[in-house]
């Protein structure tokens, strides 16, 4: 009896070891290297977060101190995103020319000299001028930033790593709101200058981190430095094997055969650029043509449902809403930063857990009904002779809410999504393309807000975005698959199955409904 208890409790003792000896494997852990490349890549974003935060609060006194009608303070805050298009539209060549870091440097001095310019300046001409400058300097950083990370990240943490632009867009716009509370106590002509004039101080030491960083290893093989890219490679990827495969498939897509291990090679015209418009815009395959539309589509409703209106306009919204002294506003206003910077926080640790379709979707439907319920306690403010408290709480609640569910999903997913779904060959042009779109649109939004809405009221604007974020939910639903855990490499070939699968779906929908007729 004895004997067969200690066999039964042998048997027990192996059958524990086997299954610890089976315990599935651990998920790899963060790589702390490309965690610090990404992280000094993506701090360029403060750049324009900063320039949209501070220009909410200091338009009210440059509108004082220089006499400025409605129409020159739309046209002075949105602006600086159609100059923008400038640099995102170099950027892409220019990245491909002098690479991803150094273009990341060049965006930091630009916009340090714009900063100083509309620090010192004296009239609204000289102002402009410092807006165009700043503007090329931003554009070139929302090209790049993305682009870079999206490059040096392995395939498990490219969701996490990738959203760090959109991170840093909303510390900047909150510290921009700081700033405004910060100087809005010293005298009129000082107050606003220094506001966008302390802005070109953090680029200085951006620009000079950045040359610490090392070089993408895709722009590496792009220009034929093998040697050089395997290196960057096993940094910045979870295992030894990784960095092999990463490798192999980003040979693939420069054209490089893949038992050539020579340390420099030389690689066609097309992987340095040669084509790309006429691949892109002109003669696109199905695959490329749903890419582009994918891309261009996700920064067009980013913008178009609204949240530049209620970033660069939020005190004038909240004084809409009943609260008209500027302590309050601009208090309010920093509450709407605060809680878009700890919202975007927690987007970044699911979207390599949820995945970017789950989040991107229930993120633009809770934006519908925060904008629907802004519309309606705007319009019962505007249209009631005294003040309406709960009204006035709800304006306050769905605001909250509107730009907590843009930065778990809308916010960080466009930059994401858009950085890692083009080729190798197509990605810093078709990003660039992507960029265009999300500046045109902010731009026209930032130029014609405060006509909007003496147009249609205040209420009737955010049920107009609330409309767009209904065909944008439509949209995302319809076109974009899910790219979490893939490669960049294998994320082309999703498209191209996501694409022929909703073909088919069309094609064996039609003719069921020809058999039931």
């Amino acid at each position: 009896m004895t004997d067969q208890k200690s066999e039964e409790n042998g048997v027990s003792g192996q059958s524990k070891e086997l299954i610890t000896d089976f315990d599935p494997p651990k998920p790899p852990k963060r790589n702390k290297y490309a965690f610090a490349c990404s992280m000094l890549a993506s701090m360029t974003s403060v750049l324009l977060g900063y320039d949209i935060g501070v220009m909410s609060g200091a338009q009210k006194y440059i509108e004082i101190d220089l006499d400025l009608s409605h129409g020159q303070i739309e046209i002075l805050v949105g602006i600086l995103n159609l100059y923008s298009l400038a640099g995102s539209a170099a950027a892409g060549r220019t990245s491909d020319w002098i690479g991803r870091r150094y273009t990341i440097v060049l965006a930091g001095a630009i916009f340090f000299v714009g900063a100083i310019l509309m620090g010192f300046a004296t009239n609204y001409a000289f102002l402009m001028v410092g807006r165009f400058v700043a503007g090329i300097g931003v554009g070139y950083a929302l090209m790049i930033a993305p682009v870079y990370t999206a490059e040096v990240s392995p395939a498990s943490a490219r969701g996490f790593l990738t959203s760090f632009p959109e991170v840093f867009i909303n510390a900047g716009i909150l510290l921009g709101y700081v700033s405004n509370y910060a100087f809005s106590k010293l005298p009129l002509h000082l107050g606003w200058r220094f506001m966008l004039g302390i802005g070109g101080v953090p680029s200085i030491f951006l620009a000079l981190g950045v040359l610490g960083m090392p070089e993408s290893p895709r722009w590496l093989v792009m220009q034929g430095r093998l040697s050089d890219a395997k290196r960057v490679l096993d940094k910045t990827s979870d295992s030894l094997e990784e960095s092999k495969l990463r490798l192999a498939d980003i040979k693939a897509a420069a054209g490089i055969p893949e038992d050539c291990n020579d340390d420099i090679v030389e690689v066609s015209k097309q992987s340095h650029g040669e084509g790309i418009w006429k691949e892109l815009l002109v003669h696109p395959t199905p695959t490329v043509r749903h890419i582009l539309l994918a891309a261009v589509g996700i920064h067009f409703f980013q913008q178009a449902t609204g949240i530049d209106a209620v970033v660069l306009y939020s005190p004038r919204i909240f004084g809409k809403a009943g609260i008209v002294k500027d302590t309050p506003q601009l208090l309010a206003t920093i509450a709407v930063g605060f809680v878009k910077t700890m919202f975007i926080l927690v987007a970044t640790f699911f979207l390599d857990k949820v995945g970017r379709r789950p989040l991107l979707l229930a993120s633009i439907a809770g934006m519908i009904v925060s904008l629907m319920s802004l519309g309606f306690a705007l319009t019962i403010i505007d249209h009631s002779d005294h003040k309406v408290k709960w009204a006035i709480a709800l304006c306050i609640a769905t605001i909250l809410s509107y730009v907590a569910f843009f930065s778990i999903g809308m916010g960080p997913i466009t930059w994401v999504y858009s950085s890692e779904i083009f080729p190798l060959r197509l990605r810093a042009q078709g990003c660039s393309l992507g960029v265009a779109m999300n500046r045109v649109v902010s731009g026209t939004i930032g130029m014609t807000f405060i006509t909007l809405y003496e147009a249609i009221s205040i209420g009737g604007a955010f049920f107009l975005f609330s409309g767009i974020a209904v065909f944008g939910f439509v949209f995302f639903y319809t076109l974009y698959p899910e790219t979490q855990g893939k490669n960049l490499e294998e994320v082309e070939q999703v498209f191209g199955t996501f694409f022929r699968w909703r073909s088919r779906q069309a094609e064996l929908d039609s003719k069921k409904e020809t058999v039931e007729n």
